[in-house]
């Protein structure tokens, strides 16, 4: 097969959907299976590296934290894919792009499937909600989902991260839904607590305080206020207690910067160098921290459990499928003093034993060796019954 993944998606710094990728080409190449790239980059260019080729299409900045570019040169995006001719087309991102993968499927007669990784139009709506009414958000609501419904039954296959999402998904209109969960190398992200404290030392992480961790973008749509504003509260009831151990860069860069002048007891890593250095990272902290709350899986939370860290999060969004440290820890309630007595509750109990039976479920349902063997299957299954 030739598999070819086409999004804006992708930043060069980190991301659940770069990890997804780069997981993916790999087991393809593995398998004697070709894989294309094509996303948007500083310059444009083709590269091959084996079974691999990559395309970068030179597209404008939109965040120069997080490095997120704007595939505008669509036109390119044919060439590529006319020259590569791949047996199938991923699409991973709802704008301009899934569009240009439709059509240009089409035309070449080249089946598209999409992958749902991000439930957009929860962050339409919540836009929409901070500068308007409520008729707004309801008529907002139901233009996301026309949306929705409208360009994914145009793919061939609608690939959802949980089984929740992809419920909401068909009541919405949505009639070739496929729900395949992500997972985890288990062979780099598994417990080494050896590891973990040589991985702490290194790092410079404080002895004698409880690390709390969060991985991901510093941005608005991830709730990381929140966090923040949690921290700080735990800091002012707790000094000396607790230590927060940030990896990530986004909008909220400034905010997090404010919060370890006041506090002195924050570490920041803009990014990390590869799934083995983040999987020491997750090892060295005590507890992890996800504030989000419009998660469609949560990938960092599934790593984290699979190094033996717990997870404590905010209930109510598709994360709580995979949480494994249990449900009756996490904060019932989307604020400052919730999410602070969840972390207190749950850094009273024994982390070490809770991280470890996440760690052996997480081993168990949800490596990638799994997920892809059920992925190729389903791509297999759309390039056979494709009719132009």
């Amino acid at each position: 097969m030739v598999i070819c993944d086409l999004t804006q998606f992708y930043s060069p710094a980190s991301g659940g959907v770069r990890r997804y990728i780069g997981e993916k080409a790999t087991r393809l190449e593995a398998e004697g299976h070709r894989h294309v790239l094509i996303i948007p980059g500083e310059k444009t260019e083709r590269r091959e590296e084996g079974n691999r080729v990559t395309y970068t299409i030179a597209s404008p900045l939109v965040s120069r934290t997080a490095r997120y570019r704007a595939l505008i040169r669509l036109h390119l995006v044919e060439e590529a894919l006319e020259r590569e001719q791949p047996d199938l087309i991923e699409s991973g991102d709802p704008y301009q792009v899934a569009w240009k993968a439709v059509a240009s499927g089409r035309a070449l007669g080249i089946p598209a499937v999409g992958f749902y990784h991000s439930h957009f139009t929860d962050a339409v709506l919540r836009s929409v909600a901070k500068y308007f009414g409520s008729l707004s958000v309801r008529v907002a609501a139901e233009i996301g989902r026309i949306y929705t419904e409208d360009l994914y039954n145009r793919f061939e296959r609608t690939l959802v991260p949980s089984a929740g999402l992809s419920a909401l998904l068909r009541t919405w209109g949505l009639e070739n839904v496929e729900t395949l969960e992500l997972g985890v190398d288990t062979g780099i992200f598994f417990p080494d607590a050896e590891g973990g404290t040589a991985a702490r030392r290194r790092l410079g992480w404080p002895e004698g305080r409880q690390v709390l961790l969060y991985v991901g973008r510093l941005n608005p749509d991830k709730n990381v206020r929140r966090l923040l504003e949690t921290f700080s509260l735990l800091h002012e009831r707790f000094p000396g207690r607790f230590h927060l151990a940030v990896v990530g860069d986004g909008m909220l860069r400034g905010s997090l910067q404010r919060l370890a002048e006041e506090t002195a007891s924050v570490s920041w890593l803009p990014y990390c160098n590869g799934a083995r250095e983040l999987a020491d990272i997750y090892r060295a902290a005590d507890l992890f921290v996800h504030p989000g709350v419009k998660e469609t899986f949560g990938l960092v939370t599934l790593e984290s459990q699979a190094c033996g860290t717990p997870v404590v999060g905010i209930r109510g969004s598709f994360m709580d499928a995979i949480n494994f440290s249990g449900l009756h820890n996490w904060s019932s309630d989307d604020s400052e003093e919730a999410l602070a007595e969840a972390i207190i509750t749950a850094s009273a109990g024994d982390l070490k034993a809770s991280g470890l039976r996440a760690a052996s479920s997480v081993s168990e349902k949800y490596d990638w060796q799994a997920v892809f063997a059920r992925l190729f299957a389903v791509y297999r299954d759309v390039i056979a019954n494709y009719s132009g």
